[in-house]
């Protein structure tokens, strides 16, 4: 029986929608392949914690991502399903998120008795830096950055509301901001304990202090880059050999598709003088 015009045009409309269902999971075997093929290399069980923007909606709305208690639910599951004596590799990508989230998550991996290692292709910020000090490696790329781990409250970073009582007195204070300062101490005490509880493991209590001291107070803006360089400088154990399969790993998450690329390029690696050549 032919096909109208109206059969044809439901059937376009149906392949339309069904399309990045489809090429979602296409990319999600994908990664699964990869994360197949590192752990068999690696003898590890291999976890992502990747947060970026994706178009999963048929209407195409990028969805931003951070690290929340779904997240920890499935890491510390992933944990749970691995024997003590095999190591973890984790592969993350995130703006951070939630402190009970990341700190569930650390304390999670400081607490695994084989090797831990952490693998930075990009960035790991806040929840996500707190999460890297429980491993026993962060590997990051050399352009890759860590950041400040000082407790955000509200809108503003905890030690900067902490700095409205050393510049007022008490009765020039509202009592919200008073609510909020008292808030900010407890979030930087507690900060500053755990920080120092997960890099006690692998550096002298001294060094551990001051570290963690550096890290949580707030003397960096929250978004801070701390780059490869200036984290081994800090005494974290810190290497810049991240395998060829996590980069492409991350390149199977695509970003919002735009009208135009904002950036371009040849998508094919140069080695020393290789690539193109101008004719003579």
């Amino acid at each position: 029986m032919a096909m109208g015009f109206s059969d044809v045009l439901w059937v376009f409309l149906m392949v339309t929608a069904l399309q990045p269902i489809l090429k979602q999971k296409l990319l999600e075997m994908r990664r699964l392949r990869l994360l197949v093929q590192l752990e068999k290399r690696r003898g590890s069980r291999v976890i992502a914690l990747v947060h970026r923007q994706e178009t999963m909606s048929i209407l195409g709305f990028p969805l931003m991502r951070y690290i929340d208690v779904n997240d920890s639910e499935e890491v510390l599951r992933a944990i749970k399903l691995t024997d003590t004596s095999r190591p973890i590799d984790l592969i993350m990508h995130t703006p951070g998120g939630l402190v009970l989230a990341a700190g569930q998550i650390a304390n999670a991996l400081r607490r695994h008795e084989a090797k831990v290692t952490v693998f930075v292709p990009h960035y790991a910020m806040s929840g996500g830096t707190l999460i890297a000090l429980a491993a026993d490696e962060i590997v990051m790329d050399h352009n890759a950055v860590l950041g400040p781990v000082d407790p955000q409250v509200g809108q503003s970073p905890a030690a900067s509301v902490l700095t409205v009582l050393e510049r007022k007195e008490a009765k020039d204070i509202d009592d919200q901001t008073l609510i909020l300062a008292d808030i900010a101490r407890k979030a930087l005490a507690q900060m500053r304990t755990t920080v120092r509880e997960l890099l006690a493991a692998r550096m002298p209590p001294a060094q551990a202090d001051a570290l963690a001291d550096k890290l949580s107070r707030g003397g960096w803006t929250h978004d801070y880059p701390i780059t490869a360089e200036e984290a081994k400088a800090l005494g974290l154990p810190v290497s810049t050999d991240v395998p060829e399969e996590i980069y492409e790993f991350m390149s199977l998450f695509p970003q919002p598709t735009r009208t135009r690329p904002s950036v371009e390029y040849i998508p094919i690696p140069y080695r020393g003088r290789q690539g193109p050549q101008s004719g003579g």
